[in-house]
C-alpha cells in the first residue's frame, strides 16, 4: 500500500508543476468577473480619480475576453465620454452588487482633436461600477439592465 500512495503523491506534484502560473505579468491589477451567463472575463481594475479619467484613452485595442472596471467611490450619476478613446466600446453600469443599471452599446469613438466637442454617453442612473468592454460584448454575453454581474 505505501508504493501506491508514494506513486500518487508523485504523480499530483507532476501534475501540479506542469499547469500554467497562477498570474501572469500582463494579469496584475486585474480580476476575474463573472456575467449572468457564466462567462468569465479579465478586467483591469481602476479607482484612482486620474485612472478612472483615462480610462481607455490611447488604446489601440481591447481583446474579447477582457475589459475595465471603473470603481467610483460614491454612487452616483457618472457619464462617460471617449476623447481620444480610438476604438467603439460597450459601456456598462452598476450598482455596487453589480446590478446593472445602465449600457451604451458599441459606443463611437469621439473623431474631434476638441475634448468639447466629444458627446457623454450615460450616466443617467445612479451607479458605483462602470464596466467598458469591446464593442458587442454586452449583446454577446446578452446583458441588459435588471442582471447581475459578479464583481
Amino acid at each position: 500500500m505505501q508504493p501506491l500512495r508514494l506513486a500518487f503523491f508523485l504523480t499530483l506534484i507532476f501534475l501540479s508543476s506542469c499547469s500554467e502560473p497562477t498570474t501572469r505579468p500582463e494579469d496584475i491589477g486585474t480580476r476575474l468577473i463573472t456575467m449572468p451567463a457564466g462567462q468569465r472575463v479579465r478586467v483591469e481594475v481602476k479607482i484612482l480619480p486620474e485612472d478612472i479619467m483615462r480610462g481607455m484613452m490611447f488604446r489601440d485595442r481591447l481583446d474579447p475576453d477582457r475589459g475595465m472596471m471603473f470603481l467610483h467611490k460614491p454612487p452616483g450619476k457618472y457619464p462617460y465620454w471617449m476623447y481620444q478613446v480610438k476604438i467603439p466600446l460597450d459601456i456598462i453600469w452598476m450598482d455596487q452588487q453589480g446590478n446593472i443599471v445602465e449600457i451604451s452599446a458599441n459606443t463611437p469613438p469621439c473623431p474631434s482633436a476638441t475634448a468639447s466637442q466629444c458627446p457623454y454617453f450615460g450616466g443617467t442612473r445612479t451607479a458605483q461600477v462602470v464596466l467598458e468592454l469591446a464593442s458587442g460584448m454586452a449583446a454577446k454575453y446578452g446583458l441588459a439592465t435588471g442582471m447581475r454581474v459578479s464583481l
